[in-house]
């Protein structure tokens, strides 16, 4: 009774699969949902009601349900079973099919994938999805990549379940090949470096100040007034007034300090690092997690390694203006640094990005909307070939002003021994990217001296080499 049917089909009806197959039912999309656990089909199913959705058990019915030629949409996690996925496809699909691959698969993945089916005629689309398991049901950001007559085919289907931001969809087309995913990856790498951020400046207040949870509420629920409206700082504010059902305690105190993490925010620091483009605060966001990770050693290590009282010694009021101009600051700094990639990664791998477009998708429905990417969006519109958000005359402005701030929080948490490697990279990212000269000379000195590798000269053209020990 299913037969050709269903305009998209979905395999994987996890948290993510199952409530964007709900998105899409509710908006007017006959959609057909396959997984190999038959209980979470049957949860699908039981969901569904009156809605256009058919639940498949059986692979071969799946792929009959749908129309001709097939659209059929991975939510799977990256990796092996990406692969195993379209690997069980390949037999039943026709050249004209189209696979479309939602997850968040590493981008070098997603070019080889693409290559591989090109060339038994079917599509691949690779498409980051950020927003959660709330965005999924009720509007996510999405960011495809792939061919443009690929994405011709769900445009319209994407366009009505995307989240919606000043009366524009947050899905557009973004580029060739891997563009999808690669941008997922840096907005990946830009959500890390924001949280970071966030539980440094949480780290200040409640060790620095001793600041309540009620109190911390109070000032995130402030913050995300003003301009640094986001929806982390949003719910950060909720975070502190949530209890723990089990104890009656507030439940982010019983949550054991080890951040765990799936692997885009690494990647995002080495594709950073392959194309020479800085990105210290992703960098250190990565790293922090990894030595929240050592827990036993860190316990160990507390009763050997004595450090000062964590408490600051300053006005509190003062201090907390202060650390709301800092977070600021670091939050434009950590944007900046990822745009940055996106620019030069746009030209390494010929995506042909639209940074304009990339801000504009990412205004609604993903993890890291926040007011702040309206002017982001408006200095790219200005200025197409911007190389740096630092150089917009307004952000530009707007650090510069908060820069002592930024120097106040790093210095004031040093002296108290509380770690602010988050901070301290983005006013490090900031005092390299002004300056007119960098001690990287030295550096090239050094290179020459024990290597032999060469250096170029400030009064010469040409490649010069120096006999050091016998100069």
């Amino acid at each position: 009774m299913h037969a050709r049917r269903y305009q998209l089909g979905m395999i994987g009806l996890g948290v993510m699969g199952r409530n964007l197959l709900l998105n899409m039912a509710d908006h007017g999309v006959t959609v057909a949902g396959y997984d190999k656990d038959p209980d979470r089909v049957g949860a699908l199913v039981r969901e569904a009601g009156d809605r256009p959705i058919g639940g498949l058990k059986n692979l071969t019915e799946f792929l009959t349900a749908l129309r001709v030629p097939r659209i059929v949409m991975m939510l799977v996690p990256a990796g092996p079973v990406v692969d195993s996925v379209i690997r069980d496809l390949l037999p039943h699909l026709a050249s004209g099919d189209l696979i479309v691959d939602g997850g968040n698969s590493f981008f070098r993945d997603t070019d080889l994938r693409t290559k591989m089916l090109a060339a038994k005629g079917i599509g691949f689309l690779g498409v980051g999805v950020s927003g959660g398991e709330h965005g999924a049901r009720h509007g996510p950001s999405m960011m495809p990549g792939g061919s443009q007559d690929a994405y011709a085919r769900v445009k319209p289907i994407f366009e009505a379940v995307a989240a919606h931001a000043g009366g524009e969809p947050c899905v557009a087309y973004l580029g060739a090949g891997s563009a999808g995913h690669y941008v997922k990856m840096v907005h990946n790498g830009i959500e890390y470096g924001l949280m970071e951020l966030i539980a440094e400046a949480y780290d200040l207040m409640k060790r620095g100040f001793g600041l309540t949870d009620d109190e911390l509420h109070a000032v995130f629920a402030r913050w995300n007034q003003a301009e640094l409206s986001a929806y982390l700082i949003e719910i950060t504010a909720d975070i502190f007034v949530t209890q723990d059902a089990r104890t009656g305690k507030r439940l982010v105190d019983v949550i054991l300090d080890e951040a765990k993490q799936k692997g885009t925010g690494m990647w995002t620091s080495q594709a950073a690092m392959e194309i020479h483009r800085p990105a210290p605060t992703i960098d250190m966001a990565v790293a922090a997690r990894d030595l929240s990770s050592l827990e036993p050693e860190r316990v160990a290590a507390s009763h050997i390694l004595i450090g000062p009282d964590p408490a600051i010694r300053s006005d509190r009021t003062a201090f907390l203006a202060r650390l709301e101009g800092a977070l600021y600051a670091a939050m434009v700094l950590t944007f900046a640094q990822g745009m940055a990639m996106l620019t030069q990664a746009s030209r390494t791998y010929d995506y042909g990005l639209n940074l304009e477009t990339v801000a504009t998708i990412w205004r609604g429905g993903c993890i890291i909307r926040a007011a702040l990417l309206e002017k982001i969006r408006t200095a790219y519109r200005a200025r197409a070939d911007l190389p740096n958000l630092l150089v917009d005359p307004v952000l530009a402005r707007e650090v510069t002003a908060r820069a002592q701030d930024l120097r106040t929080v790093v210095s004031q948490g040093a002296v108290a021994g509380i770690p602010t490697p988050a901070f301290a990279a983005s006013l490090a990212y900031l005092d390299g990217y002004r300056s007119a000269w960098l001690p990287a000379n030295l550096i090239q000195a050094q290179r020459d001296y024990f290597g032999a590798h060469t250096y170029e000269r400030v009064d010469a053209k040409g490649v010069f080499h120096t006999e050091w020990s016998r100069a």
